[in-house]
């Protein structure tokens, strides 16, 4: 009972980041911008890879070139396909956001999330940090979003099971991600970030498959994005590394 109480509670610091930017309209109107690059960077690759999906299947099943439903087969690859390209935009949609607008992102979770002390370096020196803990995460997300992507095509539990499994492992490494700036600032290093959203399993789920969710949404992420890192703030200073 307590886990299915902080993974609702998770689900409301999202709901809290909201609220915090519609009271604070400028941090939402900045932080919209590096959330439109990167979404028009992943919508035309997206367009691109969608309208050639079943040219790339075709090309991953040459086994199939005897079959007499090939088509029907290549077709519903290439479905499969461009929904794990999706799913992986979404997953590393807050990653590059953050990395393009690092320098202000920053600026947004300390203002949700104001310490007294804190660990600051320029961001010119952070920014590599980052982006090797960004692919560090990736990797990861991989191991666990391609044993999932084949087992899509397993009939029942694939569309039962396994889209229910993937959103809990979006979920929780998009936590991961959205986290790592307001968890920085306490000093934090990657492992020790992996172990406390680890303790705090619940809570991070909750919060990470409802941005996991929205983000689903078209330009609903870009929307979203700045509450996402308002919310991850909150979420660190209310519960996950509270400010005594």
């Amino acid at each position: 009972m307590r886990s299915v109480r902080d993974f609702t509670a998770g689900v409301g610091f999202f709901f809290q980041g909201f609220g915090w930017v519609a009271r604070n309209t400028r941090w939402w109107l900045f932080g919209l911008i590096p959330a439109l690059i990167a979404f028009a960077l992943y919508a035309g690759v997206l367009i691109f890879f969608g309208t050639n999906a079943y040219t790339v299947a075709e090309f991953l099943t040459p086994f199939a070139d005897s079959w007499g439903w090939r088509e029907l087969f290549r077709t519903l690859v290439g479905i499969a396909l461009f929904v794990g390209g999706l799913v992986l935009a979404v997953l590393t949609f807050a990653a590059l956001t953050l990395a393009i607008g690092e320098p202000f992102y920053e600026k947004l979770s300390a203002a949700a999330d104001p310490l007294e002390s804190e660990e600051e370096q320029p961001w010119w020196r952070t920014l590599p940090r980052s982006i090797r803990d960004s692919l560090v995460t990736l990797f990861f997300v991989l191991l666990f979003t391609i044993p999932l992507f084949f087992l899509g095509f397993v009939p029942v539990v694939g569309q039962t099971v396994v889209p229910v499994l993937g959103a809990l492992v979006s979920g929780f490494f998009l936590t991961v991600e959205l986290t790592t700036l307001a968890l920085e600032r306490r000093g934090l290093a990657r492992k020790q970030r992996f172990a406390l959203l680890r303790a705090n399993k619940a809570s991070a789920l909750g919060f990470g498959v409802a941005v996991f969710l929205l983000f689903l949404v078209p330009f609903v992420a870009v929307i979203a994005m700045p509450a996402a890192v308002a919310g991850a703030a909150l979420l660190v200073r209310t519960r996950l590394a509270p400010v005594s």
